[in-house]
């Protein structure tokens, strides 16, 4: 392979390679901006849009964003479903750097606008587990909500998108999961998702919970999915 030919090969796995980044970090922004700022809107309107609207204007988020990127990035929007398919050997180690830090990124984007935008009410839209459960029924509930998402975004991958549906189901796990598991774990599902706002809110008391439940959720899956697809 001459010179000419092997730089030009490298310029063409870089402009793959941003295009992925831009893919993820828009869409975290997509999916964060919608899952912290409807939990800021519903608190200014003093609850009256209630979990419904919380749950639903994620799952309109991630729906979005794999309609637009999931042919590009596969539109993971998430650190934790990163690992999960770092695990299943679709992203490399090079590109899980890339994916979290754009995914880190988008999302610390989305907490400014959502603060600029729309209000800082209810820490900027920050997760909160609720600790009236014990704390393990709270960590395992997370675990849940995360497993869930994992495997139904496995199922996407292996069924070759389920016939046009992918963005619908994925986006409607995650509507669902914060419809019935919110109100123990607060139904993150998404470290980077957790870390934007409690970083400009400055509240991180709770932020451990989702930067390890999430991951071990859905490494859980990945690994049953690696094993049973080898």
């Amino acid at each position: 392979m001459s010179k000419e030919s092997t730089f030009e090969s490298v310029v063409d796995k870089l402009t793959v390679n941003q295009k992925k980044f831009v893919a993820e970090l828009i869409g975290s922004f997509i999916v964060v901006v919608l899952a912290t700022g409807s939990v800021v809107i519903n608190a200014k309107l003093n609850g009256i849009l209630g979990l419904p609207f919380v749950a639903f204007a994620p799952f309109v988020g991630v729906a979005i964003g794999v309609y637009l990127f999931g042919k590009i990035s596969m539109a993971h929007f998430n650190p934790a479903v990163s690992v999960g398919f770092l695990i299943t050997k679709h992203l490399t180690r090079k590109l899980f750097v890339l994916y979290l830090s754009a995914g880190i990124i988008g999302a610390l984007l989305a907490s400014l606008f959502v603060s600029i935008v729309i209000g800082k009410e209810a820490n900027l839209g920050a997760n909160a587990p609720n600790y009236s459960y014990p704390l393990p029924l709270i960590f395992g509930i997370e675990v849940l909500a995360s497993s869930l998402l994992m495997a139904v975004i496995l199922t996407v991958v292996y069924t070759k998108g389920l016939k046009g549906f992918s963005g619908i189901v994925i986006g409607g796990i995650v509507g669902l999961d914060i419809l019935f598991l919110a109100f123990i774990s607060g139904a993150s599902m998404n470290p980077a998702r957790s870390l934007a706002p409690a970083l400009f809110s400055g509240v991180w008391t709770d932020l451990w919970l989702y930067w390890t439940a999430t991951f071990v959720g859905t490494s859980i899956i990945a690994l049953i999915y690696r094993k049973k697809f080898e």
